[in-house]
């Protein structure tokens, strides 16, 4: 299949990384306002609109620097407001709202996957349309799979951080809540590292490879290792 130049590669790639980030935002402050916490719902933040949701450290500058320096892709958004003491259940809806960015991603990933063969059922027909199509696709189904990985660490502020939190008990949920002001410079000592890459790379590979159209993105971005 033929490839993109650079231009054109980021011209594609602008909409699923939008998108991964904002229905992954929007999808924690839906879940709060579904349990009974509505002050994102209050704010704004349960929308798609992704200026809403843009940080521009976390989501522009960090993202590139990083991308550049180790070929991994790291930014956060603005983070979405949960007032825990208006969620019916507590710790048990903690843990739900954590989870439902990770999941967004995840529907999202089979979403794209499926428009990654679409698109390539479209290669004979008309393959100048089905060039750009399958690449966005194939983006779409890399960045959300890699979101959805990387948020399911164990550390806060990540949602992993955020579920393990809620399962721990009070005391132990004191202790690992202080490591909060020092999990973002932890995660970047581990990026820049290569550790955190290496730890993370066959899991994302892994969940690419149970997407839809998942041979032809791991053949569009080489991302089996030998």
């Amino acid at each position: 299949m033929n490839a993109l130049n650079s231009v054109q590669l980021l011209a594609v790639s602008l909409l699923p990384v939008l998108f991964a980030i904002t229905v992954h935002e929007a999808a924690h402050g839906w879940m709060a306002h579904r349990l009974g916490d509505g002050t994102a719902k209050m704010l704004g933040r349960v929308t798609l609109n992704p200026l809403r949701h843009v940080d521009l450290l976390g989501t522009l500058i960090v993202p590139l620097t990083t991308f550049l320096l180790t070929d991994f892709l790291f930014g956060w958004a603005k983070p979405v407001p949960i007032d825990g003491r208006n969620l019916r259940r507590g710790r048990r809806d903690m843990v739900l709202v954590a989870l439902a960015g990770p999941g967004a991603n995840l529907l999202m990933g089979l979403l794209w996957g499926l428009l990654v063969r679409g698109g390539a059922a479209l290669w004979e027909i008309s393959s100048w349309l089905a060039l750009p199509l399958v690449y966005m696709a194939a983006i779409g189904v890399f960045v959300n799979m890699l979101l959805m990985v990387l948020n399911l660490v164990p550390l806060v502020p990540l949602d992993g951080g955020r579920v393990l939190d809620a399962l721990l008990s009070p005391p132990w949920s004191a202790r690992f809540s202080r490591l909060e002001p020092f999990g973002l410079l932890l995660i970047l000592v581990l990026l820049v590292t290569g550790v955190l890459g290496a730890l993370l790379f066959p899991l994302i590979t892994g969940a690419v490879g149970l997407m839809p159209g998942a041979e032809i993105v791991n053949e569009l971005f080489s991302l089996r290792r030998p």
